[in-house]
């Protein structure tokens, strides 16, 4: 899944300036950011060098673009120094030779979350494996299925986080692309189980120009869906440290998707089931419920379906085919509308404290969950809103929508 959020470029200073890393959640998209070139996700991170100097009007603007500021970090002082300490290192951690990469199967403890092993000044160069088509004949549009070798590098990653994908080329001002991010849909394990291979779930973007009628394709994801097998591609991250599988191996995991939002569920599903681990055995619940428009459409469903027939006991998987399937009223079925459905249902399982509900997909699916589970709440006397904040502050309510 596309999900590009990425810094907006580069600051000079002289030697004797100040610069500070502002992290920044929740800008909206609009007009304005769109011309500053900001890629970014509802719940994901931009990070913006700023010079000291203009520290309180950048902190004006982000309030205006609804952004909240959650980290401010010093990344250049005089001399190199940041009071007192040692400069923050911003280059990638490489191997030394004879030293062994960290495997894996060791970047499991939410204390050692991997977090910008590589940066887009000094990618990672993968290999492309595969590129394979997971759609069917009569699909909307074209999804595919990517797997890199990350063999010879330290990249290492985990269930839920992104990494990013510089396209190669130059964009309409002569400078080279920004990165985009892109939701991992393998588990730490990769789909060999190795330990040496990452994989993506891209749809190509495209579109018609309002004014010419001229196909547009997006940049990265019509690049990386007619990757050729062999290919070298520069990558970055991973990044994310919110939208993790619990390790708690009895909890309960709901999954709201739509389209190419099922990547991060992939991976954690693969992980519950499909691989097993003598330190991790899941015995909760996984509940996905995953929009998509046509039955041609549903990704990886052989082998979503193939989980659910196994492991029935503690895997449920619901469609909403928007095209092919009715609501209550006689209307499409959306994701939104399945979730009403099943309100009652989910609003119990929401009231454990061991409930985690992760969100991955098209913004305009947040209201219509938002309201369906507000009905089933109110019959309990409880306002969601409220019991939704408090979900958010125990870290059981997690949404990456765009």
């Amino acid at each position: 899944m596309d999900n590009s959020r990425v810094a907006g470029g580069t600051v000079s200073s002289s030697s004797d300036s100040r610069v500070f890393l502002f992290e920044v959640v929740g800008l909206r998209q609009n007009e304005e950011t769109d011309r500053a070139n900001y890629p970014v996700r509802r719940s994901g991170s931009v990070f913006i060098p700023v010079p000291f100097k203009r520290m309180n009007q950048e902190m004006q603007r982000l309030t205006r673009l609804g952004g909240k500021i959650v980290n401010i970090q010093p990344i250049s002082a005089v001399n190199g120094k940041m009071n007192g300490k040692a400069p923050v290192k911003t280059e990638p951690q490489r191997k030394q030779a004879g030293e062994k990469s960290k495997p894996m199967t060791q970047a499991k403890a939410k204390t050692d979350i991997p977090v910008n092993i590589y940066r887009p000044k000094d990618p990672f160069i993968g290999r492309c494996i595969s590129n394979e088509r997971i759609v069917r004949e009569g699909a909307i549009g074209d999804v595919r299925h990517l797997t890199f070798d990350l063999s010879g590098g330290d990249l290492r990653y985990l269930e839920g986080q992104s990494i990013g994908i510089i396209p190669p080329g130059e964009d309409d001002k002569g400078k080279p692309h920004k990165l985009r991010l892109y939701s991992i849909a393998s588990t730490r394990h990769g789909d060999y189980g190795d330990d040496k291979t990452i994989s993506l779930c891209v749809r190509e973007l495209e579109y018609k120009h309002p004014e010419t009628g001229e196909t547009i394709y997006g940049v990265c994801s019509h690049y990386l869906c007619h990757l050729e097998a062999g290919t070298e591609v520069k990558i970055t991250g991973p990044v994310g440290s919110n939208f993790l599988l619990p390790e708690d191996p009895n909890a309960t995991v709901i999954m709201l998707a739509t389209g190419t939002g099922v990547a991060p569920f992939r991976a954690f599903l693969w992980r519950m089931f499909k691989e097993q681990h003598e330190d991790y055995k899941f015995n909760g619940l996984a509940w996905l419920i995953f929009g998509i428009a046509t039955t041609p459409n549903i990704l990886y469903k052989e082998e979503l379906e193939a989980l659910q027939s196994r492991f029935g006991d503690h895997f449920r998987l619901d469609y909403a085919i928007s095209r092919e399937q009715k609501n209550q009223r006689g209307g499409k079925m959306y994701l939104q509308d399945r979730i009403a459905e099943n309100a009652d249902k989910i609003w119990e399982l929401l009231q454990k404290d061991n409930t985690y509900t992760f969100i991955c997909g098209l913004k305009g699916m947040e209201g219509g969950i938002d309201d369906a589970i507000s009905a089933a709440a109110a019959k309990d006397g409880v306002d969601w809103s409220d019991f939704q904040k408090q979900l958010k502050k125990k870290n059981l309510w997690h949404v990456e929508t765009y």
